[in-house]
């Protein structure tokens, strides 16, 4: 979200790191099935509600019970959007940025990650394989479908001093060029109130910090101390998922990082960690087990049997997503939580006190699991 992945407070790479060829132009597969009227428009859209309403959706409310103007599925179209935006925060992408991928994703798949559209377009933003946007199976990961976007929103020169449409069609190149327009107010709407739900995100137009560089994958032998004191259920000042880390430990990386602030539960499931039945937060298995189950990773239940999934290593060599145990022993450990990178640990560590992000150098590590 995606983390968290996602990362969500959440997690930033530098749009100056971003490489690679540019990328070649999707074609929309519903764009090419109507015809946009610059009449049609979404209008009077109620930023308040939707904001309620995304809310109560991300918080797990039954989505079949909340109702959105012009999302008929908010089940499937909300994650989806949480993910675009959340991609946009990690790449350093401005809100305007965010906003013109919501509405391309609007116009081209109604935010469904879709399995077919015109000719070989695919997922979220209809790219296609045969234009050089990546493998099928690549496109229809949300994630990776919405870097790409941004990267190629990225080398349009001038495009944060363009309109929506004209950003969105630089990118697509439809041959329905106006048809981005009638989406941007709930694209707008639908930014804020996702934006929202991150720590110490909503308010910021850009997650950029040029302070800290990002740092690469490998061998990390940061102890994380030059972050000085972490404020419990903070992201500390200038951190950034390390470019490299594998997709689906950012996915994991950032929804763990969404629930920063909320309050730990022993025997919590952490299924719904902000909502109001306790028994629904998180405990330090159950935040590793929900936040690698974001990313398509089944992990078990407890830290008796965390310790023994993927596979182990050194404590000496650890990438971002790898799963730390301490206290206890290193066959029967009693605590884990999820290494970010640049010796920085999250966890949900124990009663009265939040998830929140800590210090390596503050762990015993015991053992330590790769399971991606």
């Amino acid at each position: 979200m995606k983390g968290l992945a996602a990362g969500i407070g959440v997690v930033f790479l530098s749009p100056l790191l971003l490489g690679g060829t540019a990328m070649m132009m999707a074609t929309s597969s519903e764009a090419a099935q109507t015809a946009a009227s610059p009449l049609d428009c979404v209008s009077d859209v109620d930023t308040s509600k939707i904001t309620e309403q995304v809310t109560k959706i991300l918080d797990g409310a039954d989505a079949s019970k909340v109702h959105i103007k012009d999302l008929d599925r908010p089940g499937e179209q909300i994650p989806n959007a949480q993910t675009i935006v959340a991609t946009g925060i990690s790449l350093d992408v401005p809100k305007r940025g965010q906003v013109i991928a919501l509405a391309t994703a609007l116009q081209e798949s109604r935010l469904r990650n879709l399995g077919s559209g015109d000719r070989d377009s695919l997922g979220l933003f209809q790219q296609r394989p045969s234009q050089g946007w990546g493998t099928a199976e690549q496109i229809q990961d949300p994630v990776y479908a919405s870097e790409q976007f941004y990267k190629a929103l990225l080398k349009v020169d001038g495009w944060q001093q363009l309109t929506v449409t004209q950003a969105a069609q630089a990118v697509q190149k439809s041959g329905y060029p106006t048809a981005y327009a009638k989406w941007e107010p709930l694209a707008t709407a639908l930014q804020k109130a996702i934006a929202a739900t991150f720590p110490d995100t909503g308010n910021k137009d850009t997650g950029k910090d040029d302070e800290k560089p990002a740092t690469t994958t490998g061998c990390d032998t940061a102890d994380g101390s030059s972050f000085g004191p972490i404020p419990e259920g903070a992201v500390p000042k200038g951190y950034k998922i390390p470019n490299g880390t594998d997709p689906r430990a950012r996915k994991a990386i950032v929804w763990a990082m969404q629930q920063l602030g909320t309050m730990y539960q022993w025997g919590g499931s952490c299924t719904n960690p902000h909502g109001p039945d306790a028994m629904a937060r998180c405990d330090c298995s159950s935040l590793m087990q929900q936040a690698y189950m974001h990313a398509g990773i089944t992990l078990t239940r407890t830290t008796y049997t965390q310790v023994g999934e993927g596979k182990a290593i050194s404590p000496k060599a650890l990438r971002p997503g790898d799963l730390l145990f301490s206290r206890g022993t290193a066959a029967r450990p009693d605590h884990v939580g999820m290494y970010l990178g640049e010796g920085l640990v999250i966890e949900a560590p124990r009663t009265g006190k939040p998830v929140r992000i800590t210090p390596i150098k503050d762990w015993d590590v015991l053992a330590a699991r790769r399971v991606v």
